[in-house]
């Protein structure tokens, strides 16, 4: 069944409602729609548990009491990710919980709660990578509930087609799509009138939506600032709440918790981003907002919202500041013609996650924000360590038994746990370096679409393993520091499950499995069945991958892009279904689930 692993066991006893994750003694009669007993295991008993209380005994009594308040925020912002990432999220939740309430003593129930928390929503990845409701809602659509859930792709295209000058609103990062219906127009009038706050931020918007004529087939779109003004203005009044206890000890982050609540209302975060990554912090950060767009599987251009409430490791943070060194030396030496000026001292931070909510949510490693290029070229970036997920030896004991998995022995002790932290630290480093727009000025979410995501975490991690020799030439690596980075960056290509074409990062993962057995950094050795690395390989075809890399994203051009990854994202079943097949049969877990002491109960 379902296991925990404890980081601090202090107050497990707060947990009563983990009860939930024991086996089904009986079986309530359920609705149609609803996922059986059976069904509802075969996730959670491959589901590792992790529970995470990291000490916070270096922060303040002002940091303490603003930790509330930043937890209210997060709160808010998660639900707002359910309700993006599926139209009857919080209605088929609260149908569950009554449900439960009304039979507390069938377990089935609470096992559909565990598995709605796990996936944040209705929808499970079952364990041969397909998405099923487990819950009676509507099939998931490819854009989440950011666009009419019959709209097409190929419909919206061309509707903008026709009328370019509602692209910019359609297809912006924060915003959402609509039917032109009497009843939408006229609600989001009414919620413009009850938030003149919104109204002044968003200039035009009245006269736009008053010119609108709803019609079948036509579409508009609505800022975030206006579609979840309630629920924003509250976050707003936490993040005030917050900043009002901090302002004398750490007004940096003060001021940034301010910008940011009026740039959630305005959708611009410039404000908040310069802030962020230039401001001097205490013991405590913040990642909170609508970022990554990974969840829009119809353009790739939506972002969604999430939060982290973060505590700094001081020492760990300012070792690391030392060692993060001679970035421009690493850009100039990418494998491409074009490089750029970098800033020599970026912002970074190694964390503790205190709580995540909403897109952050799960066993993420690491963050590099912002995104957008013209806040990074005048401000930066900030790079965010999740250290008590990367240091985690429960996770790295599920990583380690699937490299053994498929590699042969003398391999083996080649990954470490620090391979995993410092592949992650140089692959957010990498996110800094190379190619952020196109030689015509495009940002490449545009020039990319919904292969950008893909793109860039691609880049990222091949710079992150190109990097690792010259690492090794400053002697910052020893080399079995060096063969530990590589072995790390092998771990990360060996996929479970064929991906589907709406996981930028697995497939991506894919590709780069498929270089390294096609230029032989990676062999399989067909007597044992066991995969051989070329430690003296690994630079040069790591090199000559990112050069391609760079050169698309810099031309900007998609159906290149849409090229570069039909040549390498391929899958054979007597090659990869082997091998998932073999990992899958050595893992006790495929999926992570992860609790957050401070907040006593699932969220």
């Amino acid at each position: 069944m379902t296991k925990r692993f404890n980081l601090n066991s202090g107050r497990l006893a707060r947990f009563a409602c983990m009860a939930m994750f024991a086996t089904p003694a009986s079986f309530a009669d359920l609705p149609e729609g609803y996922w059986t007993s059976e069904q509802a295991d075969a996730i959670l008993e491959k589901t590792l548990v992790l529970e995470l209380e990291p000490t916070l005994d270096n922060l303040t009594d002002a940091e303490r009491a603003a930790l509330v308040h930043l937890l209210d925020a997060g709160r808010i912002m998660h639900e707002l990710y359910l309700r993006q990432r599926h139209p009857e999220s919080m209605a088929s939740r609260d149908a569950l919980v009554e449900l439960h309430a009304s039979n507390e003593s069938a377990e089935d129930i609470a096992q559909l709660l565990n598995l709605f928390y796990l996936f944040k929503g209705p929808v499970a990845t079952t364990l041969d990578n397909q998405r099923s409701s487990f819950l009676p809602v509507s099939d998931e659509a490819p854009g989440k509930a950011l666009y009419p859930s019959n709209a097409s792709r190929e419909f919206i295209e061309s509707y903008v087609a026709e009328r370019p000058q509602i692209g910019d609103s359609v297809f912006g990062e924060r915003s959402i799509v609509r039917a032109a219906t009497p009843e939408s127009i006229a609600a989001d009038l009414e919620r413009l009138e009850q938030f003149p706050a919104v109204a002044a931020l968003s200039p035009g918007l009245r006269v736009e939506l008053e010119s609108l004529e709803a019609a079948p087939g036509e579409l508009y779109a609505v800022p975030y600032a206006l579609a979840y003004a309630p629920e924003l203005e509250r976050v707003r009044g936490s993040l005030y709440a917050a900043a009002g206890l901090l302002e004398t000890e750490t007004p940096d982050f003060a001021a940034y918790l301010k910008l940011r609540a009026g740039d959630l209302l305005s959708g611009d975060y410039e404000g908040g981003d310069a802030a962020w990554v230039t401001g001097e912090f205490g013991g405590l950060n913040l990642q909170i907002g609508s970022y990554e767009t990974y969840d829009d599987a119809l353009f790739g251009v939506k972002a969604f919202y999430g939060a982290s409430v973060l505590a700094r490791d001081v020492e760990k943070s300012e070792a690391l500041a030392v060692a993060i060194d001679g970035l421009q030396a690493m850009e100039d030496a990418l494998p491409y013609d074009h490089g750029k000026t970098v800033r020599t001292s970026i912002p970074i931070g190694v964390y503790n996650i205190v709580a995540d909510f909403g897109q952050a949510r799960g066993a993420n490693t690491a963050t590099i924000l912002p995104n957008d290029a013209d806040h990074t070229r005048k401000y930066g970036r900030t790079i965010l360590i999740r250290n008590n997920i990367l240091t985690n030896p429960a996770l790295f004991a599920v990583s380690k038994r699937r490299f053994d998995a498929v590699v042969a022995a003398e391999y083996r002790d080649d990954l470490t746990l620090d391979s995993g932290f410092d592949r992650t630290l140089w692959h957010e480093v990498g996110h800094y370096l190379g190619v952020d727009k196109t030689a015509d000025g495009r940002r490449l979410s545009d020039a990319l679409r919904d292969r950008s995501d893909l793109f860039e975490e691609l880049k990222a991690d091949l710079v992150s393993l190109y990097v690792a020799k010259g690492l090794s030439e400053s002697g910052y690596y020893d080399q079995g520091k060096l063969e530990a980075h590589y072995a790390s960056g092998v771990l990360r290509t060996l996929q479970r499950v064929k991906p589907r074409p709406s996981q930028p990062y697995q497939n991506m993962q894919l590709m780069q499995f498929n270089y390294f057995i096609e230029t032989g950094v990676i062999e399989p050795d067909f007597e044992t069945g066991l995969l051989r690395i070329n430690y003296d390989r690994y630079h040069q075809m790591v090199g000559e991958f990112l050069e391609q890399v760079l050169h698309i994203q810099f031309d900007g051009d998609y159906k290149a892009a849409d090229a570069f990854v039909t040549r390498w994202n391929y899958w054979e079943e007597k090659l990869h279904g082997r091998l998932a097949e073999t990992i899958n049969a050595n893992s006790e877990y495929r999926y992570s689930m992860v609790r957050y002491g401070i907040l006593e109960t699932p969220e």
